[in-house]
């Protein structure tokens, strides 16, 4: 079991399993969420304790954050059976490093290091219909 926690401390989160990979986007959705590249990694088998709120940010999907302090901890498509998980809730990022970045060509004038893939926002969307619109 792999334990998390916001940055207060209220909210608790024990995954099972957690990838050793985490992605990056670069969308106008994300960037105005977490101010800049929202990054994430995939959680299995996740149970949360506290206060949290969410908020569908889409139709396909929730974000959720801690009640008490604020702190971002995941989006989640409707149905889905993995969270995609603020790798910061993790000590050390559970050690997770990035392997690609989605709307790349729309990062905020940033890049990031390393050997990684690099999604376009056509690419990503012609693969990923429902994801047009806000994301862009």
């Amino acid at each position: 079991m792999i334990e998390g926690r916001c940055l207060c401390g209220a909210v608790r989160v024990e995954v099972e399993s957690l990838a050793s990979t985490m992605s990056a986007c670069h969308c106008a959705m994300c960037q105005r969420w977490s101010g800049t590249a929202m990054m994430v990694v995939e959680g299995r088998g996740v149970t949360v304790t506290g206060p949290v709120k969410s908020y569908a940010s889409s139709d396909f999907a929730k974000r959720a954050w801690c009640d008490v302090c604020g702190s971002s901890l995941w989006i989640r498509d409707e149905g889905a059976e993995t969270y995609d998980l603020m790798p910061g809730l993790f000590e050390n990022m559970a050690g997770a490093r990035l392997n690609r970045e989605v709307y790349a060509d729309r990062a905020a004038g940033f890049a990031f290091a390393g050997d990684h893939e690099k999604i376009s926002a056509a690419d990503y969307e012609a693969a990923h219909p429902h994801s047009t619109g806000d994301m862009t």
